[in-house]
């Protein structure tokens, strides 16, 4: 009849080893999270930091209906963020976003002033962005220019076929029907909170599941290396240009439709609100790296800091001082991260 083998403890020495790589698998998995989430998990730190702080300086910040006012008013500038998103990751840069806003949001207006139906008063306004999008992208992926330089001269032009195209004056005097895009409710939800949430998610699908978002992280990363290993870089460069324009527009409708007006001067200073709200967000300005999450929550961070400084009275000079701050120190610590990860 065969013994059974005995059972023998482990030795003081194989308990120390089995422990001590358990905690390095552990280390391990907690080093690849902080690799992979470091930057969204300490961008919702920092709101979430910055919220406390309002709450605890001032009574009125943390009630539904300034919190409800703080997301109604983000909305606008996140989705500009988004489209702005898909450029940055490329390297690039849109300076016409506010200008194009202006541009799109005045042919719309025009549009409904002259009898035409909101569905093609609001098509009429995002064909615009999406046209002055491409336009940018063609002459920096065509053209070879820098895209600052382009869209530089793209926000001139745009901000002055804007003011031709009205002379100078507003367009006002919209339906219900269209206002309803900026102050109408779905289950009690804001309908630009509502648009703002497709707009990331479906920017989210296209930078995770689909070719463009591959190849806009390839090009951002190498974009020498992404044209020899055969990939169309003018094209996708084109169709992220686009992306910025038609978000561009569509932020123009409920911009309008919130105004109850279209105006030439719209926009002015919004591409400054959404490069901060991409770059806090955790998209690096050399390319290759960014996601739709942390634009959304550096979108936030900005509503909430513009509005915190207006429940404390803080002169709109000195915010512009502390918004520019702001996107000096994010932009400086994004350089700094990408060094110490070379």
């Amino acid at each position: 009849m065969n013994k059974s083998p005995e059972l023998t403890a482990p030795s003081p020495e194989g308990l120390r080893s089995a422990e001590s790589s358990a905690v390095s698998v552990g280390r391990g998995r907690i080093g690849r999270i902080l690799s992979r989430y470091g930057r969204q998990l300490g961008t919702v730190t920092g709101l979430l930091l910055l919220c406390g702080a309002l709450t605890a300086l001032t009574p009125y910040f943390l009630t539904i209906s300034n919190l409800l006012n703080v997301v109604q008013q983000t909305a606008i500038n996140a989705i500009i963020a988004a489209g702005m998103t898909f450029v940055i990751i490329t390297a690039g840069i849109d300076l016409s976003v506010g200008s194009i806003v202006a541009f799109a949001g005045v042919v719309l207006g025009s549009a409904l002033a002259g009898g035409h139906s909101a569905f093609f008063s609001v098509m009429a306004g995002l064909v615009v962005g999406l046209l002055c999008g491409a336009a940018n992208g063609v002459l920096i992926a065509f053209g070879e220019l820098p895209p600052f330089i382009v869209t530089l001269g793209t926000m001139s032009v745009a901000r002055g076929a804007a003011l031709v195209y009205t002379h100078g004056r507003p367009i006002s005097g919209f339906s219900a029907g269209f206002r309803f895009l900026a102050t109408g409710h779905v289950w009690r939800i804001p309908m630009p909170v509502l648009i703002m949430l497709a707009v990331y998610g479906v920017g989210h699908f296209l930078l995770s599941r689909t070719k463009l978002g591959r190849y806009t992280y390839a090009i951002g990363g190498n974009e020498q290396a992404t044209r020899l290993s055969g990939v169309n870089v003018r094209l996708y460069k084109t169709l992220v240009y686009g992306i910025s324009g038609l978000l561009s527009g569509l932020a123009a409708v409920i911009l309008t439709a919130r105004l109850d007006s279209a105006q030439p001067i719209a926009g002015i200073m919004y591409e400054l609100d959404a490069i901060a709200a991409t770059v806090i967000g955790g998209t690096s300005l050399m390319g290759g790296e960014g996601k739709m999450f942390g634009t959304l929550v550096g979108a936030l961070i900005m509503g909430v800091l513009r509005d915190g400084l207006n429940l404390l009275n803080v002169s709109s000079y000195i915010q512009q001082i502390v918004i520019g701050s702001v996107i000096i120190i994010a932009v400086f610590l994004d350089i700094t991260l990408k060094k110490t990860k070379t």
